[in-house]
């Protein structure tokens, strides 16, 4: 279904984008940031903080690490630094996972207990991380209109403008980490 060039193009992207998202999103006032807009989390801080959360909830399905996570809707950080240092480890714990993993763990079945739907679940493991690297996209979406309301152009957010390359070893990377 998904090969491991697909999770390394998907996380380069993600830390391009969240990368874009939190220098904007620093020009306005904490209280800008922290307006209730009507988001499925209300404001834009807690659209950020949200995709951390998730991403803290499905990364260790697939690398086995812990990562802090409360419960779903509780913002992680009020600090919106804070926030942005923990988006920033979380990116490059992600691009990490993606440039060490090899297609043939992308198969399989994976089990896991969702405290979400309160229960075990079984899905085809490419399924998940496809779900992992969606839902980032569909909320940084959302952050993107969040700051559009408050006068934040937030720029080309496609992938193909993403500023992505191949390190020496071939895999796909964002340029501006890797200085490519």
């Amino acid at each position: 279904m998904i090969a491991a060039q697909c999770c390394q193009t998907m996380a380069a992207y993600g830390a391009w984008m969240n990368g874009k998202l939190f220098e904007r999103a620093s020009h306005l006032q904490d209280s800008q940031r922290k307006a209730d807009r009507g988001a499925f989390f209300g404001s834009l801080h807690s659209t950020l903080s949200h995709i951390l959360w998730a991403d803290r909830i499905w990364l260790p399905r697939f690398n086995g690490k812990t990562y802090a996570s409360g419960p779903i809707g509780v913002d992680l950080y009020d600090d919106f630094d804070a926030l942005r240092a923990a988006r920033t480890q979380m990116d490059a714990e992600i691009a990490a996972w993606a440039l060490a993993v090899r297609d043939e763990e992308l198969t399989g079945t994976l089990t896991w207990y969702s405290r979400v739907a309160e229960r075990e679940l079984s899905r085809p493991r490419a399924l998940c991380v496809m779900q992992m690297f969606n839902h980032a996209t569909h909320h940084r979406g959302q952050a993107t209109t969040l700051l559009k309301q408050c006068g934040i152009d937030p720029g080309i957010t496609d992938l193909p403008w993403a500023p992505l390359a191949r390190d020496a070893q071939g895999r796909i990377v964002l340029a501006d980490e890797y200085g490519l």
